[in-house]
């Protein structure tokens, strides 16, 4: 799969789902109730133990989702996440080497920016969608803004995201939204139903 796939597949799924948690073994059924769900996009985020670990097996497990790696702060973490098989990888702030070397090795990369200045570095950089980070920082609103100016950036913003106003982010012009916990809690019936109604409504957001 080519970046531009990746990024279009990013797109067009809505929600991007995080899995951070303070063992491998929870963050790999963390993983497994969201992509049960029915949640196409994944990524566990590498402060998690074993995180190159857990994205190997759920590639051999879920051979169709696309995963990615996050909290990807420099190039040898970069590499490592590719090598487990992550096909995107996302930062909470803005690293031109995580960006070269996931280009280099396919991935698509999407780096965290918090103002408008850091958003046109991050362009220039060949960022291939942008974490609006910390998303409860911003409204959906303030974001819309922004797009006035900037509509050439593809937004997720991740952070403060809850289920009840993810549609309002994509509404205001935001190609996804990241979204952890409030995915996945509960058993996997709970999560399975507050997935299918999200993504319903993310698209009904896209009129």
């Amino acid at each position: 799969m080519y970046r531009w796939q990746v990024a279009s597949t990013i797109a067009e799924h809505g929600v991007v789902g995080i899995v951070r948690a303070a063992d491998a073994r929870t963050a790999r059924q963390r993983a497994a109730a969201c992509l049960n769900a029915g949640l196409e996009v994944l990524e566990v985020s590498l402060t998690t133990p074993d995180a190159t670990t857990v994205l190997r097996e759920l590639r051999a497990e879920y051979p169709n989702a696309l995963l990615g790696a996050g909290t990807v702060l420099d190039a040898t973490s970069a590499r490592l996440a590719v090598d487990a098989g992550a096909r995107f990888l996302v930062s909470p702030s803005l690293h031109d080497e995580v960006i070269s070397t996931g280009h280099r090795y396919g991935a698509a990369v999407l780096p965290g920016v918090d103002t408008p200045s850091e958003l046109v570095r991050a362009l220039e950089a060949g960022a291939d969608a942008i974490k609006l980070f910390p998303a409860s920082r911003w409204t959906p609103e303030s974001m819309r803004d922004v797009l006035a100016a900037l509509p050439q950036a593809p937004m997720v913003p991740t952070g403060g995201v809850s289920v009840d106003r993810a549609p309002d982010w994509i509404a205001n012009g935001a190609v996804a939204v990241g979204m952890g916990s409030a995915l996945s809690e509960g058993d996997q019936a709970e999560a399975a139903e507050r997935i299918s109604g999200l993504l319903e409504r993310i698209r009904q957001a896209r009129g």
